[in-house]
């Protein structure tokens, strides 16, 4: 399941990277995925829709068994004041 959801993360990415930000893959148990938002995605306000409407649904589309997409939020992934998404 791990491989397919990284597929799934990587037809994403490329849009997250054009706004500054990232994703990666943090681990799977029982249905749920875990994932980090990174660079700009970080801290973004929009981050919680992306998480939901973009990248959660992504996978549940091409993995029926996902049940759920989970930010764990930074792991000592600063963002500058200059970063952003939404400006």
């Amino acid at each position: 399941m791990r491989e397919k959801i990284e597929t799934v993360l990587n037809d994403i990415r490329p849009h997250l990277i054009a706004d500054g930000g990232n994703i990666e893959l943090v681990g799977v148990s029982d249905g749920t995925v875990s994932v980090r938002l990174t660079g700009a995605c970080h801290g973004c306000p929009m981050s919680q829709m992306t998480l939901k409407s973009g990248v959660e649904r992504a996978i549940k589309a091409a993995i029926p068994e996902v049940k759920e997409v989970v930010n764990l939020g930074p792991a000592d992934s600063p963002v500058t004041p200059l970063q952003s998404c939404c400006s």
